[in-house]
Order: structure tokens, then C-alpha cells, then sequence
């Protein structure tokens, strides 16, 4: 078995089709995929998918070998990363991640810890997408992420952080800016813009139960993938956001947040590292998680 049978598994099983995931992530021939496909299920001696008139299925072996599957690539970029590290010749290195817009509370804090123990430390800043992260601590490209508790990804842990309410974000001259509270049956009555299962999976889930709770449709009439496009869309179309509370700190003046009526849904931030990482200044700074929540909570409120 291959590595690139591996990835070419992991690629079909995400894009949930052959022609896509040849097209997209792989470029290369679908008939040559799918000799590859083929040839990775006879060595391991189970059907891993099912093609039918939707695409592509995974059986019960193709979901158990995918977890594996992902973990064994992420232990492939891990070693490669530490054999890249190991090799230069340079002062310590910290990568941070940041889901972003939360660098702007939390990084001052996390460099503050780190430089406490040793100054002449080099710190390197990545600010992504939740899932973005989780992959690039798998990869080894991470030390440590401010994330969503990502689902499904073996080989990580979490350690929890705070937790946010949503707020709801509309234009300023919009007449429910007037408001000091938002009702949440009022949201459904403007254009409504949240954010896609596939780039932000926990934030989606808890709008998703937020509506389920309160009993109002929450049907997106449009999806965005981060703050900016969502500050895009509010002021284009005059529409009506669900955003975690540090939102906030990216806002123009055009742009406003006012706080829900009633019990507001919250959400977790995490912070996130790969469980095989051995770095001493790793270890350091997950020493210091419980002083490093002290002296960033003051500045969420």
C-alpha cells in the first residue's frame, strides 16, 4: 500500500465523487483513479465505497479505514515537518493558528506567555478557517490552534478556552439597529446570511439548534466563509448576521452588533494541538492555558 493510494481514498471519500476529486484535488484521469481505487481494496481486502447515481458512498470499512487512513497521512506530515525543523539551523520556532478575527484578543496573550520562559523565540502567526487548522495541526504545521472543537479528528486534543454568545450583526441605519436586543422572530423577516456546514461545521451547528430551539426558520438566503464576506454581504444586500461576540472587533462603522433577546446560543473556542508534537515549548504553553484564560477573558466582555 502506497501513500498516494491513501490520498487518493481520502480524496474521492471528501469530494464524494470521483470526477471531482480527479478534477479538483488530485488532476488526474478518472479511469486511472479508479484503477487506484480498486487496486487499494484489494490489498485491503474490503469494499471501501459504493458508486451509485449520487456519487459516491463510503461502506461501514471505507468510514473505520478513512479515520485511519487521515491519521496515517497526518503521521506522515508530522515526521516530515519535524525532519524540516530539525534540519535548520535557527532560533526556536512556536507556529500559532487562529480562527480569524480571534488573534486580535488572544494573540498579546499567547505571545506574553511565551516570551515569559524565553525571549529569543521566533513566533509565527497563521489566522484560517477552523477546519483549516485542525488539518494544519495534523499536518505538523501548527503548534498549537485557537479553533472550534473540531469532530472526527483523530490525534488531537482540545483544551477548552471560552465561550461566546452569538450575536446578531445588521447594518447601522437598518431599523432594528434602533433596538438594544434583537427578538429572534424578527430575524427570519430580513435577508439572512450564515455560513456553510463545510467551513464551519460547529458554528452552523449551533445556529442550526438556536433555530430548532426558538422555533424560527434560519433557512440561509445566503452562505459566506469568513467575517470579511459576511461584512460584505450585510451591507449589500441589508441583511441579518449570526456571528460569534469578537465579530465585533473587525466591524466598520457601517456595520453593527446587537445582542439576542433571551437565552443567546453560545459557542466554544478551544484551543487545539496535535498529541504527537513534542515540543518542549509546547509543553510550556499548554502549562500555562489556565493563566493565559485569565488574561485574555478580560478582554472578551
Amino acid at each position: 500500500m502506497e501513500l498516494r493510494h491513501l490520498r487518493y481514498f481520502i480524496a474521492v471519500a471528501e469530494e464524494g465523487s470521483l470526477t471531482l476529486a480527479a478534477e479538483r484535488r488530485l488532476h488526474t484521469a478518472q479511469p486511472s483513479l479508479s484503477r487506484q481505487i480498486r487496486d487499494l481494496e484489494l490489498e485491503v481486502g474490503a469494499q471501501l465505497l459504493i458508486r451509485n447515481s449520487r456519487g459516491i458512498e463510503l461502506t461501514p470499512a471505507g468510514r473505520a479505514f478513512l479515520d485511519h487512513a487521515r491519521l496515517a497521512l497526518a503521521q506522515v506530515e508530522v515526521a516530515g515537518e519535524a525532519a524540516r525543523r530539525a534540519a535548520q539551523v535557527a532560533k526556536p520556532s512556536f507556529v500559532l493558528g487562529f480562527l480569524t478575527g480571534h488573534e486580535v484578543t488572544w494573540l498579546p496573550e499567547a505571545l506574553r506567555i511565551l516570551r515569559d520562559d524565553q525571549s529569543n523565540i521566533e513566533v509565527i502567526v497563521h489566522s484560517q478557517l477552523s477546519p483549516d487548522l485542525a488539518r494544519g495541526l495534523l499536518q505538523g504545521k501548527l503548534d498549537v490552534a485557537f479553533l472550534r472543537r473540531e469532530d472526527q479528528v483523530p490525534g488531537l486534543a482540545f483544551k477548552f478556552l471560552a465561550k461566546e454568545p452569538l450575536v446578531v450583526l445588521l447594518p447601522s441605519d437598518h431599523r432594528l439597529a434602533k433596538h438594544d436586543a434583537i427578538r429572534p422572530q424578527d430575524i427570519p423577516r430580513e435577508t439572512f446570511i450564515s455560513v456553510p456546514k463545510t467551513t464551519s461545521p460547529a458554528l452552523r451547528a449551533v445556529i442550526d439548534d438556536y433555530a430548532a430551539r426558538t422555533g424560527i426558520d434560519l433557512t440561509p438566503d445566503q452562505e459566506v466563509d469568513n467575517i470579511s464576506m459576511a461584512i460584505s454581504m450585510i451591507v449589500s444586500t441589508r441583511g441579518l448576521a449570526l456571528l460569534p461576540l469578537y465579530a465585533r472587533n473587525l466591524l466598520p462603522p457601517s456595520v453593527v452588533s446587537r445582542p439576542l433577546q433571551g437565552e443567546a446560543p453560545m459557542i466554544d473556542l478551544v484551543i487545539g494541538y496535535n498529541r504527537a508534537n513534542t515540543s518542549s515549548l509546547l509543553k510550556v504553553f499548554l502549562s500555562k492555558v489556565d493563566d493565559l484564560i485569565a488574561r485574555g477573558s478580560g478582554s472578551i466582555s
